[in-house]
């Protein structure tokens, strides 16, 4: 039987945030070694160039990300591992997808709404582009599911679209990809706004949990958690703080939500933001040390990069092929 492929990406905007750790990686660790999937995973940075960047950090940034997805203890000889611009098929597949896209689809989307109001100095194509770019990343490899966030889901919706539109144009060419949503963990909000998702981008430092942050620093943050007015421990939405801490500690622990309220019972608020944090700190220890290893050993790190590239290459050019028989285009 085929394993169904399973491709997600993340942009190197910095560091792996606690949030993103729960939310994603933690899921992907599962299925990096269940044998019904074969799991691919990229740097996004094509997609981080909708923002003006500092070239020399950039590039910094995207390979520390690298490392951290390896820290975090993907394994590239069970997954596919790679950045998304070492893969020259992404942007062809965009061109071809671009012309079956409607204007008005792409200026509908959420995301290029937000971000045009956020940075209205910097309104610029690849912004409205996103989505059919993030279609190319998952129609290439003949997708089956897509893990992702509620606030990605439309982008998962127009890349389904497409398929179909260019599937019921050119007959079965792509595999009309599915979301693969996790129930448990999947969104950690703000430790300073339990009602916004937790973001690399908050401006309040005690907002976000990194990964590579010190033990001191995840305690501090975790002290200064926003709660609730009361002093009851419970799971609801009219508790987004509380629910918040439970949802962290829960994931960090590996249990339910249910047995983590039960083990945190008792316990006051400030007893209680400790026990998550501990529960953090605990998490994130060896993750760290792996990541400094990575670090230390640049020549390695590029090596698995290119390795990646390779295996993705691969696959996406049979793909491409395809497309470009179908829509017409000489072949050599």
């Amino acid at each position: 039987m085929d394993k169904k492929i399973i491709y997600s990406g993340i942009q190197p905007t910095g560091v792996v945030t606690l949030g993103n750790y729960i939310g994603a990686l933690q899921n992907w660790l599962k299925l990096q070694d269940d044998t019904n999937y074969q799991c691919i995973y990229s740097i996004a940075d094509l997609h981080s160039l909708t923002v003006r960047q500092v070239p020399a950090e950039f590039r910094n940034r995207a390979l520390s990300f690298f490392a951290q997805y390896l820290a975090c203890g993907l394994d590239p000889q069970k997954n596919i591992m790679y950045f998304q611009s070492h893969v020259h098929e992404h942007t062809e597949l965009t061109w071809i997808l671009n012309c079956f896209t409607y204007v008005g689809e792409a200026s509908r989307m959420t995301q290029f709404k937000e971000k045009s109001q956020k940075h209205p100095d910097n309104i610029n194509m690849g912004l409205m582009d996103y989505p059919v770019l993030m279609a190319a990343d998952i129609l290439l490899y003949n997708t089956a599911l897509v893990p992702v966030g509620v606030d990605q889901k439309q982008h998962l919706e127009i890349a389904r679209d497409l398929a179909m539109r260019f599937n019921n144009l050119y007959s079965s060419t792509f595999t009309v990809p599915e979301p693969l949503i996790s129930k448990v963990g999947a969104k950690i909000m703000s430790l300073q706004n339990p009602t916004a998702k937790m973001s690399k981008s908050d401006e309040n430092v005690n907002a976000t949990i990194s990964i590579l942050d010190s033990e001191d620093d995840i305690m501090r943050k975790f002290k200064r958690a926003v709660t609730d007015s009361d002093t009851e421990i419970r799971f609801g939405e009219d508790k987004p703080g509380i629910s918040n801490l439970i949802t962290i500690y829960a994931s960090c622990k590996g249990i339910s939500i249910e047995n983590a309220v039960k083990e945190l019972q008792g316990l006051t608020y400030a007893s209680l933001k400790e026990a998550v944090g501990s529960s953090v700190v605990q998490l994130l220890a060896p993750i760290k040390l792996r990541y400094n290893d990575i670090m230390n050993d640049k020549e390695n790190l590029l090596n698995i990069a290119r390795e990646g590239a390779e295996q993705a290459s691969y696959i996406a050019r049979k793909t491409l092929r395809k497309v470009y028989k179908k829509v017409g285009l000489v072949q050599l």
